[in-house]
């Protein structure tokens, strides 16, 4: 895709830069990523400052109130408006009395760098919120290879810059259902969950691939949002792997054309564990 094809509001724009290659400088236009820093302020309350890719907003906003544990059900979230800030972006949510509630109580500021899941927690034991158990799905490798393809087919920005995370929502045949892409992984994935939410689709009947490691916080968030199953290009960490023990999540790495490593669950993965 040539980066002229990418419109702005997509998280991509244009800048004059000099390249260069085989001994000459040339002067040229490159796509870069666009990021900004945006402000999630729940009924008046400032409680979180995330550099994020300026698209699909609106799923970032529902997506991250879910996975932090501040909404409990999407009903609570009334509205979304997104205002324009001399420094960014702020995204006004209108919420349940209920989740106000438990921001007060949980009350932190986040002063985030891209993507950053834990910045500004006030405990440990905030970090350690025990995800609800998540649905057992069966797949089959043949699903992670072609959701490999769907996934690469929605990243427009990272075809066009080079600088941006995805997250897929993929069928049990491995069909890209919905693709989210920011400059930080965190993020995308919190808008693909979003996405899902707003659509109403059920999250036993899928799973997602990241073109991330699979943290602590990406394994944690997909647990928060009921997902069965989450797959990555790169490889988990160990605490990531407990994680997807303690809710049951079948986490693969690694996942690479037909090549995939299975750290829980692997029969969940259609493979039989080798003695």
């Amino acid at each position: 895709m040539q980066a002229d094809t990418v419109p702005a509001q997509a998280g991509a724009r244009h800048v004059e830069v000099t390249a260069w290659r085989e001994h000459q400088a040339t002067r040229t236009h490159d796509a870069v990523a666009d990021e900004v820093p945006v402000a999630l302020v729940f009924n008046g309350i400032s409680h979180a400052v995330m550099m994020a890719s300026p698209s699909d907003l609106e799923d970032f906003a529902l997506g991250f109130g879910l996975t932090e544990g501040l909404l409990n059900d999407p009903s609570e979230l009334y509205g979304v408006e997104v205002r324009e800030a001399p420094e960014g972006l702020e995204l006004q949510l209108e919420v349940a009395s209920a989740c106000a509630w438990r921001l007060k109580e949980r009350r932190r500021t986040l002063a985030g760098r891209t993507g950053c899941g834990l910045c500004g927690a006030e405990s440990l034991a905030q970090l350690r919120r025990e995800p609800p158990p998540v649905p057992v799905v069966q797949l089959r490798p043949q699903a992670l290879l072609r959701a490999q393809q769907g996934m690469r087919n929605g990243q427009a920005v990272q075809q066009a810059t080079g600088a941006v995370h995805a997250a897929a929502w993929c069928g049990l045949d491995g069909a890209a259902l919905w693709v989210r892409e920011d400059v930080g992984r965190h993020n995308a994935l919190d808008k693909l969950v979003g996405a899902m939410l707003r659509a109403g689709a059920d999250a036993g009947e899928g799973f997602a691939l990241i073109s991330s490691r699979a943290s602590f916080e990406m394994v944690h968030k997909a647990a928060m949002a009921g997902m069965g199953a989450l797959a990555a290009v790169s490889a988990p960490t160990a605490l990531a792997i407990q994680t997807a023990q303690t809710a049951g999540l079948a986490l693969a790495g690694f996942v690479r054309g037909e090549d995939f490593v299975a750290y829980t669950h692997p029969e969940r993965f259609g493979v039989a564990a080798a003695r």
